[in-house]
C-alpha cells in the first residue's frame, strides 16, 4: 500500500472515531434521559421521596449535601427546584461521557444485530458497578458529597439503580443497533 492510499485510509478510520465519539455523546444523554425519567418517576411513586429527587441526589456530587436537602424541602413547597438543573446536567454529562465509551467498544468490537441490545444492557450493569464502587466513592471523596454521594445505591435502593442503569445500557444497544441497520440498508 502507498503512502496516499494509507494516509486516506487513517483520515477514513479517523472520521468514523469522530462519528462514533459524537453518536456516544448524543445517545448517550438520550440514554441518561431515559434513565433519569426512569428514577424521577420511581421517586414520584413507589420510593415515595418525590419526583424530583433522584436530581437533587445527583446536584449534591458538586454541591454541599445540607443544600440537596434544603432545596428538596423548598421545592416539595413549589419555591424551588434550581438544583434538579444542576443534578439534570450532571447527570447528563456522566451519560455522555458513558455513552461515548459504549460507542468506541461497540465500534472496535463490531457489534451488530439485536445481540447489540444484550450487551447494551451488561453494560449498563458495568456502569452501575464502575460508578457505585469506584466512581461515586470517588466524586464523594473530590467533591465533599459525603454520604449521599458514596451511598448512592444503597440509598435509592439496589433493585431501582440496577434497574435505571439497566434501561441506559439498553438504550445505548438498541440505538446502536437500529443506527447501524439503517447505515447497512443504506449502502
Amino acid at each position: 500500500m502507498d503512502v496516499a492510499a494509507a494516509r486516506r485510509d487513517a483520515v477514513a478510520e479517523g472520521s468514523h472515531v469522530v462519528r462514533a465519539v459524537w453518536w456516544g455523546a448524543g445517545w448517550g444523554i438520550v440514554a441518561a434521559v431515559a434513565m433519569a425519567l426512569f428514577a424521577m418517576v420511581a421517586g414520584l411513586t413507589y420510593l415515595g421521596n418525590g419526583f424530583f429527587t433522584p436530581l437533587y441526589h445527583i446536584a449534591s456530587t458538586v454541591i454541599e449535601p445540607d443544600a440537596m436537602m434544603a432545596s428538596m424541602a423548598a421545592a416539595m413547597d413549589g419555591r424551588s427546584f434550581h438544583l434538579a438543573l444542576v443534578g439534570m446536567l450532571v447527570h447528563l454529562g456522566v451519560g455522555a461521557a458513558y455513552g461515548v465509551l459504549f460507542a468506541l467498544i461497540a465500534r472496535v468490537a463490531r457489534f451488530r444485530g439485536g445481540a447489540t441490545v444484550i450487551f447494551g444492557a451488561i453494560y449498563g450493569v458495568v456502569v452501575m458497578l464502575f460508578s457505585s464502587f469506584v466512581g461515586l466513592p470517588l466524586a464523594a471523596a473530590v467533591f465533599g458529597g459525603g454520604d449521599p454521594i458514596r451511598d448512592m445505591p444503597r440509598m435509592v435502593g439496589w433493585p431501582t439503580f440496577t434497574v435505571e442503569h439497566v434501561l441506559f445500557g439498553a438504550v445505548l444497544g438498541t440505538a446502536w443497533w437500529m443506527t447501524r441497520r439503517r447505515r447497512v440498508r443504506a449502502e
